[in-house]
């Protein structure tokens, strides 16, 4: 009987160890799943920041765009008003009756106020260098003596621009 005793003692010892194995297989199996999850919330979390701020970069860079696309059109109606400003300087130029004179000078200076409003200002470069940048040569003629070559002698067409940017270039006749 002491052997059966033994035999059965045996039997219960080695169950609870096969007990223990299968519990730390099944734990190492469920770390390991947990450990999986972890990182893959870790990898869509990493994911999710990435999108969002891509989708911000997007956001910002499409206002901007659109901002900028709104002012290049302000600019451009702006523009095209130019024409009409030099042709009142004209008829101002050539006209004899002052009363018609003084009707052409309260027009043109409500359009200077509206091309300051706009921020637009007048490109004078009368006995400046020339530069390329601003004005545009359409024709050279000789220096006198004493003057410098490359020197702005005559404005034939005014130009404009808004802060940095050129609206239209100044059409100048230069000394050669």
């Amino acid at each position: 009987m002491e052997n059966e005793e033994l035999k059965q003692e045996e039997t219960m010892q080695e169950e609870p160890c096969k007990q223990e194995e299968s519990k730390k297989k099944k734990c190492n199996k469920k770390q390991a799943e947990i450990d999986a999850a972890l990182a893959e919330a870790e990898e869509s979390k990493r994911k999710w920041y990435a999108v969002t701020a891509e989708y911000e970069n997007y956001r910002r860079r499409t206002q901007n765009q659109a901002a900028q696309r709104y002012q290049e059109g302000r600019n451009d109606v702006v523009a095209s008003l130019f024409p009409i400003g030099d042709n009142l300087e004209r008829a101002m130029a050539a006209c004899a009756d002052e009363n018609t004179k003084q009707g052409l000078d309260m027009i043109l200076k409500s359009y200077k106020k509206v091309l300051e409003g706009e921020g637009v200002e007048e490109i004078e470069p009368v006995g400046q260098a020339f530069n390329a940048d601003t004005m545009e040569a359409i024709m050279a003629m000789p220096a006198a003596e004493g003057e410098e070559s490359g020197l702005v002698k005559q404005v034939y067409v005014k130009g404009y621009k808004k802060g940095d940017k050129v609206l239209r270039y100044a059409q100048v006749i230069v000394t050669q």
